[in-house]
């Protein structure tokens, strides 16, 4: 009898251990589900699971194709992305005078990633959240969706190599 009850709370209790130690593999946290409540659109314009932000980095990229200096930082961007796109990836929220030219600006300039839909509430609720005041800004939040820092260009601009890096330990 004490053998069989031994037995069973060591089966409860590994049980239990594991369980809470153990992290869902896929699915994006709720964090990230707060920040991208609406449609999440991949370049083309076609609508995307959240899932592809799941365990990632993520880099809230607030730009315009009418804009000097974003049409000059974009370029190290896609390239620190291409390199890190396994641990990191960009929602781009537009700032472009329409829908058509926030699209042509992601093919133009090889924006493989993420972004909102022109314009919409999710978009103009992100820009207020994180106070942004001018064009081009990166934010970056951790894969739960916690702000890392917003000073991401920066980062991207002054240590492409260690941003990474530094982000994640700080998350």
């Amino acid at each position: 009898m004490k053998i069989k009850y031994l037995t069973s709370s060591l089966l409860f209790l590994t049980f239990f251990i594991y369980s809470s130690w153990a992290k869902p593999s896929s699915g994006p946290s709720a964090g990230i589900e707060e920040l991208f409540p609406g449609k999440l659109l991949d370049s083309d314009g076609k609508e995307v699971s959240k899932d592809a932000l799941a365990g990632k980095t993520v880099g809230i990229y607030f730009s315009a194709h009418w804009c000097p200096p974003c049409r000059s930082f974009t370029p190290n961007l896609v390239k620190f992305r291409d390199k890190n796109k396994k641990n990191f990836e960009v929602v781009f929220v537009s700032s472009d005078r329409s829908s058509d030219a926030q699209m042509d600006y992601m093919k133009e300039a090889g924006m493989k990633w993420y972004t909102l839909p022109h314009r919409s509430a999710e978009a103009n609720a992100l820009a207020k959240k994180f106070e942004v005041r001018g064009i081009p800004s990166l934010v970056i939040v951790s894969e739960e969706g916690k702000t890392i820092t917003k000073n991401g260009r920066g980062d991207v601009s002054g240590n492409p190599k260690g941003a990474l890096k530094s982000w994640q330990k700080k998350s």
